[in-house]
């Protein structure tokens, strides 16, 4: 889908710095990645709260996530 936005360029050139993004679009596809990534980290630490009160180690997380 092609879409016109205006994205202050300062902001833009340093998502590419830091990204390592060779193009405007791959900085932009790469930090909304990275947005999508911590919402769902938010969303699942709501859902299950401290971990350790449900005993869960990293392999049950990874199996949750794989389930999904």
């Amino acid at each position: 889908m092609r879409t016109t936005i205006d994205i202050d360029d300062e902001l833009l050139k340093e998502v590419m710095e830091k990204s390592g993004a060779k193009s405007k679009k791959n900085a932009i596809v790469t930090a909304m990645k990275d947005y999508l990534r911590l919402k769902r980290r938010e969303e699942l630490k709501n859902l299950i709260g401290n971990f350790d009160e449900f005993n869960l180690d990293l392999k049950d997380l990874r199996k949750m996530r794989n389930e999904r």
